[in-house]
């Protein structure tokens, strides 16, 4: 009752707006789950009525496109069809009162025309300048693809030479500190290894901050050739001790790393923080299934669901039968697919998105790649570390598997190591599920 109150006042004292009083630039702050973001939407107009995107600055993510703007004075809704997601609210002067929805889930998100601030939670463990050690930004080139990373050389100081690791990035663009939801994982990694007397080389993933090239296109054994390159810049550099290099790989980082340790002598030893030691496939399907909450019977009926998709996705037929039989798949699993997606969504659109995104370049090869075939020729010291609530890459699953194929490589100096308790960030956690804004990444 309260609520019906609350909006028929919000109706009452609406004054009615014209075009131009949307037209411009709107902020608002989303909180999810104690993590706040901000964001900035922009609003035009053409000929054909209104357009619109959004930014998120903490995301280090901008021009996300509204595939649908409509203003049905005073109720304004953007149809995110790229990442399933629907902003509705209720517009007033200088304000619009509305809730952002997406996988099910939503938030309230009011907008103001003035810049507004989002109250970020404390991080001690985030290291502050002056820093103890010596820093250096850098840039190298992977030749082989034409493009040039940039990134920071940590070094405990300027003499050396040192034990150098390089730190490799999980899925989607990151930067060099693989900031997500506001924390800066390998800036805090860095920065402790600086201070234990190893040098430690970062870099944004192509395309990505001060890199270039093209993320989009590219698959893990693409990003295998930029850890090559540095690699091959930390050689060169007179303060790294040549015989001692490393690869530290976190997530899909984790599956690069013993692709660079089979492909180049100078790599010493890896470490794996929630890497996949079985198939993509496996993979993709149990993060599917952690997307919901299903009763006994949904659940059976969202895995035969999910595993015919990733089937189709990663067979060998034709690009274009794959796409055709993935939509018909889509199509005749429409309850299913309503069930996930926000009130009055559009289906088609989805399923056109969702259809480009499983066969691009990075997923075709992410399903078909068996990190185990990689692992069963490394013979360099290994280091396999992975949350038990770690719900991304499950580590019942995952260092089983790992070792054995470290086993079967004749691998005589590997640890593996369940750590209890955390999550997929190495962040102490209840469960470690994770509900969060698609636009958010997080593997």
């Amino acid at each position: 009752m309260k609520k019906l109150l609350f909006t028929t006042f919000l109706y009452l004292v609406m004054i009615p707006l014209s075009a131009e009083e949307i037209i411009g630039q709107w902020n608002g702050v989303l909180d999810v789950l104690g993590d706040q973001f901000t964001l900035v939407f922009h609003i035009e107009t053409d000929e054909n009525g209104y357009t619109a995107s959004f930014d998120s600055p903490d995301q280090g993510i901008r021009g996300v496109p509204f595939s649908d703007s409509t203003l049905n004075n005073p109720e304004l809704r953007l149809v995110a069809e790229n990442i399933g997601a629907v902003y509705a609210g209720v517009l007033t002067n200088n304000t619009v009162v509305g809730t952002w929805s997406q996988s099910g889930q939503s938030f309230p998100l009011t907008l103001f025309r003035e810049k507004v601030e989002n109250v970020q939670p404390n991080r001690p463990q985030e290291p502050h300048k002056p820093y103890p050690y010596y820093e250096e930004e850098i840039r190298f080139d992977n030749i082989q693809d034409g493009i040039t990373l940039a990134g920071t050389l940590t070094l405990p100081n300027q003499h050396g030479p040192f034990p150098a690791v390089i730190l490799i990035t999980g899925s989607g663009p990151q930067n060099r500190d693989e900031e997500v939801f506001g924390h800066k994982p390998f800036l805090v990694l860095a920065d402790h290894l600086a201070k234990n007397g190893i040098a430690v080389l970062r870099f944004d993933d192509r395309g990505t901050a001060g890199s270039t090239g093209i993320y989009d296109t590219a698959t893990s054994a693409d990003f295998a050739t930029d850890v090559e390159s540095g690699v091959q810049f930390l050689l060169d550099r007179k303060e790294i001790d040549s015989s001692e290099i490393g690869l530290i790989g976190h997530s899909e980082g984790g599956l690069i790393a013993p692709i660079v340790a089979n492909r180049t002598k100078a790599v010493s030893f890896i470490v794996l923080l929630a890497g996949p030691g079985v198939p993509g496939k496996e993979i993709s399907l149990m993060q599917a299934m952690t997307l919901e909450d299903y009763d006994p019977a949904q659940q059976e009926s969202y895995h035969r669901f999910f595993k015919t998709a990733i089937d189709i996705a990663s067979s060998n037929m034709a690009l274009s039968e794959i796409k055709s039989d993935l939509t018909e798949h889509y199509k005749t699993s429409e309850h299913l697919l309503r069930a996930m997606l926000p009130s009055g969504y559009n289906l088609d659109a989805f399923i056109d998105v969702a259809v480009e995104t499983s066969t691009r370049p990075w997923s075709r090869f992410f399903y078909n790649h068996d990190p185990a075939k990689e692992l069963r020729t490394i013979t360099i010291p290994v280091l396999s570390l992975i949350g038990t609530h770690d719900v991304q890459i499950p580590a019942e699953v995952n260092n089983p598997a790992i070792q054995t194929a470290l086993e079967q490589a004749g691998n005589p100096n590997f640890t593996i190591k369940d750590l209890e308790n955390l999550n997929h960030m190495f962040q102490e956690s209840e469960t470690g599920m994770i509900k969060q804004p698609f636009f958010c990444k997080f593997l």
